[in-house]
């Protein structure tokens, strides 16, 4: 009897115990090749975030400042952070990154490093410190901050020796202990070059891969005093340049990317081979997600010729889809005036964008699906396909680990009319999907209307045409079991926008206002057909104006998408005769080939000469190509 009972007491144990194990959650998914960090997650969620620029080039109407600019210019008397804080805040973006110092050196807090700031100017009687009134109002506006630090200084006369990457990396320390906790630390890859260094109009060299020790002693400034800021490069550490100035990532955009160097040598910011930036690299050695940055604008200082070239809120979330909806966040660059506010067109547009977003995602409309599969990992509703649609990032559905090609199917409950399609992959374990294919059934069959790769962090399908379904059906493809976070479904949502009737609009001389003395047929350069260009043999061109008044000239690089001819520097001369010369103007096109758009010359006086010579003094190639130029009034 009491053996009996022993029996009865082991058996009730054992179906206890299995019974345990048929409930228990299987375990997780293998991690798949390289992963996020914890900052990485963050900023991934983030999705967008401006960049201000903001120093005396904004005054002198330039792109890129040449270091000459005396520090009396920059007094924003109308300066307010926060209608600049709160205009991104009303677009929807997450975070706020302020120019600390842009290439013309101009430091906008009262660095201890070199005399060229906000301390030698009239703003805030030189006590001010705008870094400091940007950080407070992206505070005040929930937002995160960050700083971009330009590594190229084209004022500082140290700029080229060993004193200067120690100077670089004191102002580094300033802005990373003395504005709070930051969530970028932001670096680009211009480096070197003409300048006015210490009053000297000359040019410096440096070896890129070298001259920073960003491995060594720069990056490291970083690490150390904000552990969770993302360090941006082309190359990283944390989140890589795209490759363009569009804002758009590529079509299939991985997170992870093998980085490629040039030479032989290790890549560095500036210098690399670029050629798989807008891709990244399927199973890449690193996880460095793209960041899209693009200006609000044509440029990205202000130019009051641009007021009425502000992009829409269509035209921003064109961008938005293009690069959050490829896996890569945004990052939209803001220009404020002289005043130190931004422009009613900006702040409208930002406002359309953010109503845009929060109407067009406000509604999943397969929130209240009901979802079969083909298989659930485990069978256990730890893994259930039901968690792609709880609007949380990280829950997910996973299939067993031979599974590698499930099919989910969701039943709408009735129909619904959609034309963008999002899906999220849970990154903590890796991009894992190849691909997806979604398709609605139309009674008889499933037919497929979209398909994606490189899904990741987020990728949002844009549809041709509104689809009206009411069963929809997700495929997977993957070389391991597939983690799918997200899915939904959304109708774009449109939004009234009204430009302000003070744009002001360039004044042009007509074609046949003057004559173009060359053996070229350069007619495909004033056709008013961007699409068009033109390839000039030399690297002169002379125009035959008869005495007209003339203040400034514009040249619009070819949009082809090649940079080959595009005019970097210029010169231009003033005759009577065709034969004796005067140089009156010379400048530069700057970031022309990262940003082709159209550039405009404003003389430092208007001038009347019987014949101007526009002289491509540097150029991507012999001779020079042009899709537009002419002159303005």
């Amino acid at each position: 009897m009491i053996f009996t009972k022993k029996i009865a007491v082991a058996v009730g144990l054992l179906a206890g115990t299995l019974t345990a194990c048929k409930t228990s959650a299987p375990p997780a998914p293998e991690p798949y090749g390289a992963l996020p960090s914890e900052r990485q997650l963050r900023w991934h969620e983030m999705e967008t975030y401006a960049l201000i620029h903001f120093t005396p080039t904004t005054y002198q109407n330039k792109e890129w400042g040449f270091g000459d600019a005396d520090p009396a210019i920059f007094n924003p008397t109308e300066f307010d952070a926060n209608q600049i804080a709160s205009a991104a805040a009303a677009g929807g973006f997450k975070g706020l990154i302020s120019v600390a110092k842009h290439h013309d050196g101009f430091c906008l807090w009262p660095t201890a490093t070199t005399k060229y700031s906000v301390a030698s100017s009239p703003w805030r009687d030189g006590k001010g410190d705008m870094v400091k009134e940007f950080m407070e109002a992206a505070k005040k506006n929930n937002l995160k901050f960050g700083v971009y630090l330009s590594a190229w200084d084209r004022n500082d006369e140290r700029y080229g020796s060993e004193a200067y990457p120690e100077a670089y990396r004191q102002q580094l320390t300033e802005l990373m202990t003395g504005y709070g906790d930051l969530f970028t630390s932001w670096h680009d890859g211009a480096n070197g070059g003409d300048g006015y260094y210490g009053g000297r109009n000359e040019k410096r060299t440096i070896d890129r891969t070298t001259y920073y020790s960003w491995k060594d002693k720069t990056w490291p400034i970083v690490r150390e005093h904000q552990p969770m800021a993302m360090i941006f490069s082309d190359i990283g550490l944390d989140m890589r340049w795209v490759g363009n100035e569009h804002g758009h990532a590529a079509e299939t955009s991985w997170a992870t990317i093998t980085l490629k160097g040039k030479e032989g040598k290790e890549p560095m910011p500036g210098f690399m081979d670029d050629s798989n930036l807008s891709t990244g690299t399927r199973g890449g050695e690193a996880w460095i997600p793209a960041e899209c940055d693009v200006p609000h604008r044509s440029g990205w200082f202000y130019h009051p010729e641009q007021d009425g070239q502000v992009k829409s809120p269509d035209a921003l979330f064109d961008i938005y889809l293009k690069s959050v909806g490829r896996g890569a966040n945004m990052n939209l660059g803001l220009a404020p005036m002289p005043s130190g506010l931004l422009h009613a067109n900006d702040v409208a547009s930002l406002k359309g964008f953010g109503e845009k977003l929060e109407k067009t995602f406000a509604t999943n409309l397969a929130a209240n699906a009901k979802i079969k599969t083909l298989n659930t990992r485990g069978d256990h509703k730890a893994y259930a396909a039901e968690q792609i649609l709880d609007d949380d990032r990280y829950s997910y559905y996973a299939s067993d680990d031979d599974v590698l090609e499930p099919w989910l199917e969701l039943d709408l409950g009735s129909e619904q009319e959609f034309d963008l399609i999002r899906l999220r992959e849970n990154i903590k374990l890796g991009q894992r999907l190849d691909s997806v294919r979604i398709s609605t059934w139309d009674g008889q069959d499933w037919k497929k209307i979209a398909g994606a790769t490189s899904i990741g962090a987020a990728r949002i399908i844009k549809l041709s045409e509104p689809v009206k379904a009411t069963k929809v059906r997700i495929e997977l493809f993957a070389p391991v079991a597939p983690t799918l976070s997200d899915f939904g479904l959304y109708k774009e949502a449109f939004v009234d926008y009204q430009v302000s009737d003070e744009a002001k609009k360039i004044d042009r001389l007509k074609a046949t206002d003057y004559k173009i003395v060359s053996t070229n047929d350069l007619s495909a350069a004033t056709d008013n057909d961007p699409k068009t260009w033109v390839q000039v043999n030399a690297k002169n061109l002379v125009f035959e104006l008869g005495g007209k008044t003339v203040a400034g000239f514009f040249y619009l690089p070819r949009q082809d998408g090649q940079k080959d001819g595009m005019v970097t520097r210029y010169r231009f001369a003033g005759s009577q005769d065709n034969k004796n010369w005067e140089t009156f103007f010379e400048g530069e096109f700057s970031n022309i080939k990262s940003n082709p758009i159209e550039q405009v010359v404003r003389f430092s006086k208007n001038v009347q000469y019987k014949f101007i010579r526009f002289e491509a003094v540097e150029a991507t190639d012999e001779g020079f190509t042009a899709s537009a130029f002419g002159f303005i009034k």
